[in-house]
């Protein structure tokens, strides 16, 4: 079966609008024709449905099949091209645990109407995604409750003597689905190949399973460096697991376009594959379908496309997981540092997706030690456009040692941070405590950049603005500086 290697999502951390929308908020048919767009105009492979951050359109595949039929019966949904459900987890998000069976219930009405427009039996959704997994038990409930409380009980009768629920609405098809782990903590990406291990062993899956890493929130939580680290030690075990059942384990990792956040562009797809050589999938976000050409767009994916997946870099834990616990404990000390700064600036940040709140009763909030954070698009949004990468955080107490075993796994480390860097103003630094300023020189004389002089001009004016309160050039200027970055946050 196959498994794309790009697969486009709804993370808005793009700076352009594009041109198929409607307003600068993205939402409704929007995204149904993103998806198309995603398929026919830049050859990505799958799309990301969002059920779990957002209110998205129940009858996607509906209304791509009236509105595209030429296409979708030339390039069939759920062979050629996938679309794949994101779902709350409803171990951790309680409120919002009856979208999980909401979605899961559409698979089959999903099914229904592919049926009726192929003519024969092809699921266009049969895999879903599970957010926050921090144990085999999260991937068990929902697979089994998909075959035990929507499949199964198609053979039940509603009342003595009567015909089943089959015979009354029909064949309950697929009978199996996808359950694919997403794990976004430390514990969790350590932990995921045993995890994931006792769930294939559980439901006896025997042929593929993908595994998606996320890549902001770890950063967000543990600083980008810790991040990638945890990630090459996931794909290492993951890898291993794979040797030892035989079997083919496809990890995805979900980039955005902004060096914090992973780095992905169109610019940069062949260091990706080199820094990431066993990942089977990439995230493209909007940014890196929106704001670049989209021959160049087209062309990345098709370099990712072509090329095929490889061993997984090797990491010594022992050496590295230390220094991951240093750059976690330096990056949270710095966070109270910047908070009040980016506090200052993020509600300036422009929307670009119809989401819903991820905070009480609505969803899990983002917290580094005991500060809560913002989203990690508006956290780094917010910090490059005050001339501060994020990147600049955590790094200031490892040893010139610790930074070249870094290097051994983490071969691109100096070319992200040479992108990173360069939009670092040093104007900046005034905002900000001594201890700050002193922790943010001391990395960033560890590395070879150029400034970006553009983009320090923009976030001259930026800093400007802030202290006249001028509202409207703080977000003028803003808006410049992602231009210039080619991505929001």
């Amino acid at each position: 079966m196959k498994i794309p290697r790009v697969m486009s999502t709804q993370h808005p951390d793009n700076v352009t609008i594009p041109s198929f929308c409607k307003s600068h908020i993205m939402a409704g048919d929007d995204e149904v024709y993103e998806a198309f767009y995603a398929f026919s105009k830049l050859n990505i492979e799958e799309q990301l449905w969002d059920a779990e951050g957002k209110e998205v359109d129940n009858f996607v595949i509906k209304k791509l099949f009236s509105n595209y039929t030429n296409y979708f019966q030339k390039n069939i949904l759920g062979q050629d091209r996938f679309i794949t459900f994101r779902i709350p987890n409803p171990d951790v998000e309680k409120d919002e645990g009856k979208i999980l069976l909401e979605s899961l219930n559409s698979i089959p009405r999903n099914f229904d109407i592919g049926k009726k427009f192929y003519g024969k039996d092809i699921p266009p959704i049969f895999e879903v995604m599970i957010p926050m997994c921090f144990s085999y038990k999260n991937l068990i409930r929902v697979h089994e409750f998909y075959k035990r409380f929507i499949v199964k009980n198609q053979t039940e009768r509603l009342f003595p003597n009567d015909i089943t629920v089959s015979e009354w609405l029909g064949p309950i098809k697929p009978e199996d689905i996808r359950v694919t782990p997403l794990f976004e903590t430390k514990d969790a990406i350590l932990n995921s190949h045993k995890f994931v291990e006792k769930y294939i062993e559980f439901e006896k899956i025997k042929n593929l399973q993908r595994v998606w890493f996320a890549r902001s929130d770890p950063a967000l939580n543990y600083g980008s460096v810790a991040c990638v680290l945890l990630l090459k030690m996931g794909a290492m075990n993951l890898f291993k697991l794979q040797e030892k059942k035989s079997m083919d384990i496809f990890p995805i990792m979900g980039c955005g376009s902004a060096p914090f956040r992973g780095n992905f562009t169109p610019l940069n797809a062949d260091k990706m594959l080199k820094g990431y050589p066993s990942f089977q999938t990439f995230t493209a976000q909007s940014a890196f379908k929106y704001d670049y050409k989209e021959e160049k767009v087209r062309k990345a994916v098709d370099l990712v496309n072509n090329t095929k997946r490889k061993k997984p870099i090797m990491v010594d834990e022992d050496k590295i997981l230390p220094i991951i616990d240093k750059i976690e404990k330096d990056y949270q000390s710095s966070i109270p540092l910047i908070i009040k700064r980016l506090n200052e600036i993020t509600s300036f940040i422009p929307k670009r997706r119809k989401r819903k709140l991820h905070i009480d009763l609505f969803g899990y909030a983002r917290k580094s030690g005991n500060v809560q954070l913002p989203r990690a698009i508006t956290f780094c949004a917010g910090l490059y456009s005050l001339g501060l990468p994020p990147e600049l955080l955590g790094l200031s107490t490892l040893t010139g040692n610790e930074i070249d075993a870094i290097k051994e796994c983490y071969i691109t480390l100096d070319d992200d941070m040479k992108d990173a860097l360069q939009y670092f103003n040093k104007n900046s630094l005034k905002l900000f405590p001594k201890p700050l300023q002193t922790k943010a020189l001391k990395v960033a004389s560890l590395f070879e950049y150029e400034d970006n002089t553009s983009h320090n001009e923009e976030t001259d004016k930026i800093i400007r603005a802030l202290g006249k309160n001028d509202n409207y050039n703080i977000k003028e200027h803003i808006h410049k500086a992602g231009k210039i970055r080619q991505f929001l946050g």
